[in-house]
């Protein structure tokens, strides 16, 4: 299995010569190296109605053939408005990819699209974060997220192989708690995300890193456009 990281909260996990991609933020995102247009996959997944996880949605789910669009169902039903393959599923729920499956777990943040020129915002559903399985491999991307107990619980209930965790403060966690976060989830491998795509999210994922390390866990640093093998 790879795990390429795209930037900000955006990965995309191949497997079994298929892939899927979950929050797309490339266009918006000057860190990112990689264009919509180049990215090649068979489903997305989001977690949650904010633009900086669903911006490049649309473009690459239709350039792909009009691949799936896995999200909560509020969301999934905005997206579908755009003319996309949506599926929309809910917490606990379980979605079979064929060469994956995606799980949507709990998540503690807000989501919605804010309409500037109208002045409104669109309800987006609750925010989530996604177990996904796929040959023998699970890898967990925390979505956009505070601290909570529960991350314990999906710490004990599955062998997380990859967690995928944000750093960068003042949106979600910041190291502090993510440094706790991935005590509880007590994954073999913890790879930051969601950090220095704008100035309010800087940090030093290199730091983070090696806190993990001074605890015994292992982290990994990944440049957009890098890529990993487990």
């Amino acid at each position: 299995m790879q795990i390429i990281y795209h930037g900000h909260s955006s990965i995309q996990v191949a497997a079994g010569g298929k892939s899927l991609v979950i929050d797309p933020f490339l266009s918006g995102n000057e860190l990112a190296v990689t264009k919509p247009e180049d990215i090649k996959t068979d489903a997305i997944l989001l977690t949650h109605a904010h633009m900086d996880h669903i911006l490049d949605a649309e473009p690459i789910a239709k350039a792909n053939n009009g691949i799936p669009v896995i999200a909560n169902v509020e969301l999934a039903t905005y997206m579908s408005w755009k003319g996309l393959n949506t599926v929309g599923m809910n917490m606990g729920g379980t979605y079979d990819l064929g060469f994956a499956t995606a799980k949507m777990i709990q998540a503690f943040h807000t989501s919605g699209i804010v309409d500037e020129e109208r002045k409104t915002i669109i309800y987006g559903g609750e925010p989530g974060g996604y177990i996904v399985q796929a040959e023998g491999k699970t890898i967990l991307h925390a979505g956009d997220t505070s601290l909570f107990s529960d991350m314990k619980m999906f710490g004990e209930r599955y062998s997380i192989d990859v967690a995928l965790i944000p750093i960068g403060g003042h949106f979600t966690m910041g190291p502090e708690d993510a440094l706790q976060a991935a005590e509880w989830y007590n994954a073999k491998l913890t790879i930051p995300v969601h950090y220095n795509s704008f100035p309010i999210i800087k940090q030093d994922a290199e730091a983070f890193v090696a806190q993990l390390e001074a605890k015994g866990m292992k982290g990994k640093v990944l440049a957009p456009g890098e890529s990993i093998e487990i």
